[in-house]
């Protein structure tokens, strides 16, 4: 594990630490991250005390038949927008019953997808009633010498943006 990886673990098992402690539970459903943020959250023993559970919806088709994503909205603003991150996070709260959820969506690249740059992804958080998105911008430039560097970069950076912004909101 390198610097930043024990970094984002000890961000995550600190957040958990946080949902315990208010009795509070977590789901996540992920696109541009692929379950890299369950992966991350059930490497921290104990982690199951808080965490439900995580969906991978990487499809359009997938966010309209496991989440019920309008499809309108989807046509109208792409996955690439908060209106969509708002709706899977609050499907996934709802599907799990979770008091906290954790959405994302994006562009991990290489190239341009739903007209967005590679690096562009969405965060959408739900803690309690309140919903919170967060735009992450990276596509000005993306350190990495591959465009498989580029891609993991991106998707760690999402990952590590979604753990720092559910603890300030704890």
């Amino acid at each position: 594990m390198n610097q930043d990886e024990l970094k984002i673990s000890a961000q995550i098992k600190t957040t958990l630490q946080k949902l315990k402690k208010k009795n509070l539970s977590l789901a996540t459903v992920e696109s541009i991250t692929g379950g890299g943020i369950g992966s991350a959250i059930t490497a921290i023993p104990g982690s199951s005390e808080v965490y439900l559970g995580g969906l991978i919806t990487y499809s359009d088709s997938a966010k309209i038949k496991i989440l019920g994503v309008d499809q309108k909205t989807l046509k109208k603003h792409t996955a690439v927008s908060e209106e969509v991150v708002v709706e899977m996070v609050k499907a996934v709260s709802t599907i799990f019953k979770s008091n906290v959820a954790i959405a994302t969506t994006g562009v991990a690249g290489p190239g341009k997808s739903y007209g967005q740059k590679a690096g562009i992804a969405w965060i959408g958080i739900k803690a309690g009633k309140k919903i919170y998105a967060t735009k992450v911008d990276l596509s000005a430039g993306i350190p990495g010498k591959s465009p498989l560097e580029k891609r993991d970069f991106v998707r760690k950076v999402v990952i590590a943006t979604a753990f720092s912004t559910l603890a300030r909101i704890l």
